[in-house]
């Protein structure tokens, strides 16, 4: 399972690996839990922007499809304010879907991030993953997101340090491909959330575990 805040943030972090997980034969959830557009206006204002906030939908749609996603599901938590909602809130959308799909996997955000939303879904995860009897979630994994996770200044939170890393050498283009359809959240270069500057991230890392491309992540944790 795949748990982000924004639409276009589940294939920024992991859109390669979850292309490799379904090549595999493995079942990919994706929750996105946050709307993803109204922190652009002054006030959150769903009805100003309906025409936006549905093209962002029907573009996590076709990244999905894309990708290969086996189920998607959006939430309306608001944009860049999560850490207005109760925590609690937050907390118990994620374990009815961990009850719904019993993952074994979990890939979320690092919460060394500038970004709000993407660190209250942090600590969200870390409760609704805690490790007791008869969970079904044994691995732990936390992305970066380009424009944010290295925005994030020294000292400020945990350093993004990758410790595992994912070849995705044979998906990079479909990842590359998905993020077309999000048009309207990709920035053009040398912006970090440019194509170029992400294609140049996953061969960076790759080329330092000897790879052609990678995904990086840090492991929370991971029961054998």
């Amino acid at each position: 399972m795949v748990i982000g805040a924004h639409p276009d943030d589940e294939v920024l972090g992991c859109g390669g690996t979850i292309a490799k997980h379904i090549q595999q034969g493995d079942r990919v959830d994706v929750l996105i839990l946050a709307e993803g557009a109204t922190s652009r206006t002054p006030q959150r204002d769903r009805q100003k922007l309906q025409n936006e906030l549905s093209a962002l939908a029907e573009a996590a749609h076709q990244a999905s499809e894309i990708l290969g996603v086996t189920s998607l599901k959006l939430h309306d938590f608001p944009d860049n304010r999560m850490d207005s909602c109760n925590l609690l809130d937050i907390i118990k959308v994620i374990e009815q879907e961990i009850i719904k799909y019993q993952p074994d996997t979990i890939y979320t955000h690092h919460n060394g991030d500038v970004n709000i939303d993407h660190r209250r879904i942090h600590e969200a995860v870390i409760t609704a993953t805690r490790p007791i009897p008869g969970s079904t979630v044994k691995t732990l994994l936390f992305f970066e997101v380009a424009s944010s996770t290295e925005w994030q200044t020294p000292g400020s939170a945990p350093a993004f340090t990758p410790n595992w890393f994912v070849d995705i050498s044979e998906t990079l283009s479909l990842k590359l491909k998905a993020l077309v359809v999000y048009e309207s959240e990709m920035r053009p270069w040398p912006h970090a959330r440019s194509m170029e500057a992400l294609e140049h991230l996953a061969r960076w890392r790759g080329a330092s575990v000897g790879l052609k491309a990678a995904e990086a992540f840090v492991l929370g944790r991971n029961l054998i």
